[in-house]
């Protein structure tokens, strides 16, 4: 059996929170699977930079599948370690600089 789309997992999570604003959703692992992450993917820009593991999105592309399931098996065990943000310093208008994140693909 397939698990539902995306789509009608974020509206239950949107019923849920609307009648109980005071509910503290700890983690939504659980509502992630291999579709969930199908549509992430799909919404990332795939033009971004490579991140500090210099991975970009063609290369990504190339066992997207194989990753997904990977990340979808490692990600409700905690066996998942993101990757962490590469801080760049960009010019400002003022001659200064100022630090932003580079997150991996």
């Amino acid at each position: 059996m397939r698990s539902p789309t995306v789509t009608p997992k974020l509206q239950r999570l949107a019923v849920q929170a609307a009648r109980a604003p005071e509910r503290v959703f700890t983690t939504l692992a659980h509502l992630i699977d291999e579709d969930w992450l199908h549509e992430a993917y799909r919404h990332t820009s795939q033009s971004s930079a490579a991140g500090i593991d210099g991975v970009t999105a063609k290369m990504d592309a190339e066992h997207l599948d194989n990753n997904l399931r990977d990340w979808h098996a490692r990600l409700p065990s905690g066996r998942y370690q993101a990757v962490p943000v590469e801080r760049v310093w960009i010019e400002k208008d003022d001659g200064g600089q100022r630090p932003i994140g580079k997150p991996a693909f």
